[in-house]
């Protein structure tokens, strides 16, 4: 069996999110209707690096996809990658179709995932509006840096995230960073996973902080938290963007997958 890796955008303000879903639109619904019609398959299961909510948007997606044994996949990579542009609406582009290395697994074998969230503070852009969530307020970029160094490092963040049965919320947060362009400020974030809704969770305490309504301790505290926090506003989809998935080099690639699918604990060992 061959495996092929598929480097992914999308504007997701039209999608109810990656993940596919009886009688809605997503992400990976229209991908994997197209891939089974264009391979001619019953069914063509994409594996993805980071499962989007609804609206959230996507430059550096990945996923990968199994082919049937007997199928080249050379080939077949190079002719998905022309029809998938042919045939595709135009919120969703496979930007390349390759042959995936040994080992590879979209979501195991990462060893980052980087997202920015987009503010304006200022003068909205039009042409922005599907990507970037409007501030009323005056944002301190740099009281936003001092509160996510707080946050950066091997940590539990269940007062951040909504809760799964039986999953964890230990993850590393590798960095925060805020800049401003022009009327806008982004705030990127970086970790080795993150749970449903963190990001957005994140950057609502980040504000908190930042804005003078909470301090520095407040958000030290919710790290000791053992449920989500209730007084966090979880900030709107369309400011958020997966922007690119890291992996390590190819010879790593399968021992990685291994080491992810352990579950995370708060020991040195976990990082």
């Amino acid at each position: 069996m061959s495996r092929l890796r598929l480097d992914i955008a999308y504007d997701g303000t039209d999608f109810h999110g990656w993940a596919a879903q009886e009688g809605l639109r997503t992400v990976q619904g229209e991908l994997q209707l197209w891939l089974a019609r264009l391979l001619r398959l019953d069914s063509a299961a994409l594996t993805v690096a980071g499962r989007t909510d609804a609206g959230v948007h996507a430059r550096g997606q990945v996923a990968h996809l199994d082919l049937p044994d007997g199928m080249d996949a050379r080939e077949t990579a190079a002719a998905l990658a022309r029809k998938l542009r042919a045939v595709l609406p135009e919120d969703v582009v496979v930007r390349q179709v390759g042959v995936a290395p040994a080992g590879f697994d979209a979501r195991f074998s990462a060893i980052w995932r980087l997202y920015t969230y987009r503010l304006c503070d200022r003068v909205p852009d039009p042409l922005n509006r599907r990507n970037v969530t409007p501030f009323d307020g005056d944002l301190d970029v740099e009281a936003i840096n001092a509160a996510g160094q707080v946050l950066v490092g091997l940590h539990d963040f269940t007062a951040f995230c909504k809760a799964r049965e039986g999953a964890t919320a230990i993850r590393t947060l590798q960095q925060v960073e805020a800049w401003r362009y022009g009327d806008n400020v982004e705030i990127t974030f970086q970790a080795d996973a993150f749970c449903h809704s963190m990001v957005r969770s994140l950057t609502g305490a980040l504000l908190l902080v930042a804005t003078g309504k909470r301090d520095l301790a407040w958000l030290a505290g919710l790290l000791d938290a053992d449920a989500r926090a209730g007084e966090i506003t979880v900030m709107p989809a369309r400011g958020l963007t997966l922007e690119e998935v890291g992996y390590p080099p190819d010879e790593l690639l399968a021992g990685r997958a291994q080491e992810a699918r352990n579950t995370r604990t708060l020991t040195p060992e976990a990082k």
